[in-house]
């Protein structure tokens, strides 16, 4: 029996690798709400058109077809790549270059010939593949056609093996100004070992509502236009049926329900009603402190009810005496950061 997950192909590189070190890997949240990628792992050139609330999309493949979810993997490659750049103080480029070979590595693809004249193909497919859309981004509405990438560039070492060493990526400025505006989510790493499509769409839907929240419910019906998938009601229940079966989704437990898909977090913690130690020696802080703490957690952690773990932490140390209490703090935040990456 063929196992839900694919094998981790590369072991020794299980994080998520780029030029600026370990990092977690990230989509944009446009395209994890948004059905922008085709399910079918067949040529897609038929023109699709999703409306939801006031937002509406038109996909226009090319003659390759429509990207799929698996060229995506590109794309979250070069958001996580430009995303570790940005928090490492360089200068943001809409033009991404990395190895092809760390590309196949990170998102967990063999490294063989056929790996390598499949990505020629997949570059075909983002750059063909237009977009016309409303969809807002960093507090901008923008009605605009576009390609998923402006253009690519191969560099190939070898002219009778066409094995690439370099890749050049020009993303789009709608995606650009999406990770700018940092409205990209981190997504696990067993994500690239998703086998099916629509598993990988159901996920990245999860992800984007569910969120780290306790659960997060949705019909059946709204689940499947979401997902974006082409097959029938029918089949799409068997797809979740097999989800159900297996528990193998990443992050969540799903179950289908009376009409409706539940997703719960599996590591998800009540937490406790914010109250700071009663103790008039106990640490204060500096407005900027909080505000460059804000920073480094950034915007999906509340940078208040970590100060309130740090002062928990430091009452049950023995309430020790802090040279500098700002400093302490924002190391705190800092290994609290590490610690979730590295999770």
């Amino acid at each position: 029996m063929t196992e839900p997950l694919l094998p981790i192909r590369h072991p020794e590189k299980d994080l998520f690798i780029c030029d600026f070190g370990e990092v977690i890997p990230k989509s944009d949240i446009a395209s994890m709400e948004h059905p922008l990628f085709t399910l079918s792992t067949k040529p897609d050139t038929a023109i699709r058109k999703y409306e939801h609330n006031d937002n509406t999309v038109t996909i226009a493949p090319s003659a390759y077809g429509r990207a799929t979810i698996h060229d995506k993997d590109i794309l979250i490659y070069c958001i996580s790549q430009l995303m570790a750049g940005i928090n490492q103080g360089n200068e943001p480029s809409r033009k991404i270059r990395f190895k092809a070979h760390d590309l196949l590595v990170t998102t967990n693809r063999g490294i063989g010939g056929t790996e390598y004249k499949g990505l020629r193909k997949a570059f075909e497919r983002l750059s063909g593949t237009r977009i016309e859309t409303n969809i807002k981004t960093n507090g901008q509405e923008i009605i605009e056609g576009f390609g998923i990438i402006d253009s690519y560039r191969i560099v190939i070492d070898d002219p009778k093996t066409k094995r690439m060493v370099e890749l050049e990526i020009t993303l789009s400025e709608w995606l650009y100004n999406s990770v700018i505006g940092e409205e990209v989510l981190s997504i696990n790493h067993d994500y690239f070992r998703l086998r099916k499509p629509i598993e990988r769409r159901i996920y990245e839907i999860a992800r984007k509502h569910c969120g780290k929240q306790k659960r997060w419910h949705i019909g059946i019906e709204n689940l499947h236009k979401k997902v974006g998938s082409s097959g029938s009601l029918k089949k799409f229940k068997e797809a979740i049926s097999h989800l159900v079966k297996h528990d193998h989704l990443p992050e969540y437990n799903i179950y289908y329900e009376s009409g409706n898909v539940l997703f719960y977090y599996r590591d998800y913690q009540e937490k406790p009603a914010i109250q700071a130690p009663q103790d008039n020696n106990r640490p204060s802080l500096k407005p900027d402190t909080i505000e460059k703490a804000k920073r480094v957690l950034g915007r999906h952690f509340d940078v208040y009810a970590i100060e309130f773990e740090w002062l928990q932490w430091w009452e049950q140390s023995g309430k020790p005496e802090l040279q500098s209490p700002d400093g302490a703090f924002f190391n705190f935040c800092k290994a609290r950061m590490e610690k979730i990456q590295s999770s």
